[in-house]
């Protein structure tokens, strides 16, 4: 249990520094009024946080 926890930790930690990654690149993208790219950063944006959400609910059930 102990890997699956340090697994979801890395995951998690891997899907913050990722949200960050991506809303600096829309920011470029907003600044270069790109807005195809704005909307595709956006979507990956809230994808990735669903993500991070789902990982954190299963290392809290891990840690019961």
């Amino acid at each position: 249990m102990t890997n699956r926890k340090k697994r979801l930790k890395k995951g998690i930690n891997s899907l913050q520094e990722q949200i960050v990654l991506h809303e600096e690149k829309k920011k470029k993208a907003e600044e270069n009024g790109n807005e195809e790219l704005v909307e595709y950063y956006r979507k990956e944006i809230e994808s990735k946080e669903k993500d991070k959400i789902k990982r954190e609910e299963i290392l809290e059930k891990q840690k019961k």
